[in-house]
């Protein structure tokens, strides 16, 4: 059975969505089978797997709303061995639309249940809030990958965020794991990222992968190319942090739990 990972975190702009497209883009070029699915209106992921919006038919919104299938409605993307169940700006409408529908926390769960067996992975790109979408990905994830930008105020908003994962954990998903916490936009030559690391590691030990994303011109430009880092520049600092990433993930899952 495939695991579900959801990639969270409330805040914007600490690196989710780049790394939810090359940590999966790198563990299918491992050889598994992995599905993204895109969660974020803003459909950042599905823009920087090349795939076009306005193209689209069947897409996660048509999923949470209309009844539309994972199988049907996903597509190969130009990494081998990684799909995609696509989102638009529709994907907004869905909160509202499922707001007074019983059981609303777990429709993302149920239509999972049906592809599970299909993938050895599945990622879950939230949006950057704790809204009804988010709360779906979090009820229908075994865990969650927290991406934590080296800077002042991660550790607080880290704190926000793992106090929001234990109210969803005790209201809808009692098995909701803290699958790990990754650095993101690590800038060597400044003291405060150097601090904030020291000090995510010493709170939370060995939940923090020892991979670390610096930040990165060639990871910044593939999204406009609509190509993950790793296939856009495999050779720069940033591709080769997620395949580092990618091994340590994928060895963790085979190790006993954190």
């Amino acid at each position: 059975m495939g695991k579900v990972v959801a990639v969270a975190n409330q805040k914007g702009g600490v690196g989710k969505t780049t790394t939810t497209i090359n940590l999966s883009s790198a563990i299918a070029l491992e050889g598994k089978s992995v599905l993204l699915i895109d969660m974020d209106p803003q459909g950042n992921a599905t823009s920087g797997l090349g795939i076009d919006h306005q193209s689209l038919k069947n897409t996660t919104y048509s999923c949470l709303v209309k009844h539309s299938t994972i199988q049907e409605s996903s597509t190969q993307t130009s990494v081998p061995g990684l799909f995609i169940l696509p989102t638009n700006s529709d994907l907004a409408g869905a909160e509202i639309e499922l707001v007074n529908t019983e059981g609303r926390e777990g429709h993302l769960r149920t239509i999972i249940s049906e592809i599970r067996e299909t993938y050895d992975f599945v990622f879950l790109d939230c949006p950057p809030a704790l809204g009804l979408l988010t709360i779906n990905a979090l009820t229908a994830a075994d865990s969650v990958l927290i991406p934590v930008q080296c800077e002042y105020y991660a550790m607080e908003g880290l704190t926000r965020l793992i106090g929001s994962i234990d109210l969803v954990r005790q209201s809808f998903n009692s098995n909701l794991d803290l699958e790990g916490i990754i650095l993101t936009m690590f800038d060597s030559r400044n003291t405060l990222s150097r601090q904030v690391v020291e000090q995510i590691r010493s709170h939370f030990v060995d939940k923090v992968y020892q991979a670390v994303i610096p930040r990165n011109v060639s990871l910044a430009e593939a999204p406009s190319y609509g190509r993950p880092g790793i296939l856009y520049n495999v050779a720069s600092a940033g591709s080769q942090a997620y395949v580092s990433l990618a091994k340590e993930f994928v060895d963790h899952g085979k190790a006993s739990p954190r």
